[in-house]
């Protein structure tokens, strides 16, 4: 099982809606949970934390590699391993906390999102909603055939200034998941790689509206 921590519901209930948080390329499970304090208290707030240390308390859901040749590129064979590992995360934690199976929220931040894409595609509703931060839709991770039974419900945002993964990649998300017939709120920042306080906002709103 994933290493992680965790904030527990603020107000009882027997079977709590449960957000899971997915950090980025290089940093741990405390980031993200930064604002779990800021969420809703219904919430079972789990914050995962990535398989491979790459040093100095970092980690990452798989490599990224450069070379003179293909210069930067992923580890997909990696990446594909920690997509499993985080399906099977996700129905551990549902059993052992008894969260409400139609209340399952999946957030990640870039390397994170990544991932939540490509779990919620590989494992029709195992999640319901996805938040998607600073990331896009990596297609050699996707399934060849993609279920027509999906019902998840995509929250995008980006930053316009982005140096690491450019907003133009992000902006073909909703276009793919229109064509799989799947619902998407898309917005933009004039932000770089993070996220704005005005994004955090708005998406908060948009999880309060789901719940």
């Amino acid at each position: 099982m994933l290493h992680y921590i965790k904030r527990e519901p603020k107000v009882a209930t027997k079977n709590p809606p449960l957000l899971i948080l997915l950090h980025g390329y290089g940093s741990n499970e405390q980031d993200l949970f930064s604002f779990a304090e800021e969420l809703p208290d219904e919430f079972l707030i789990i914050s995962a934390q990535a398989p491979y240390s790459i040093g100095y308390g970092g980690y990452a859901w798989y490599a990224i590699n450069f070379d003179d040749v293909n210069g930067k590129f992923s580890d997909l064979t990696q990446a594909r391993e920690s997509i499993q590992k985080i399906a099977s995360f996700i129905d551990e934690i549902k059993t052992k906390y008894n969260t409400n199976p139609d209340k399952t929220f999946l957030l990640g931040f870039s390397q994170g999102a990544i991932l939540s894409y490509a779990t919620s595609l590989q494992y029709p509703n195992k999640v319901q909603y996805v938040i998607a931060l600073s990331g896009y839709i990596n297609e050699e991770l996707l399934p060849e055939d993609i279920s027509k039974d999906i019902t998840t419900d995509y929250y995008i945002s980006h930053g316009t200034v982005d140096q690491v993964l450019p907003v133009d990649w992000a902006r073909k998300a909703p276009k793919i998941l229109e064509n799989l017939g799947l619902e998407s709120s898309y917005s933009e920042y004039p932000v770089g790689h993070g996220v704005a306080p005005q994004n955090f906002y708005h998406f908060k709103t948009w999880i309060q509206e789901r719940l």
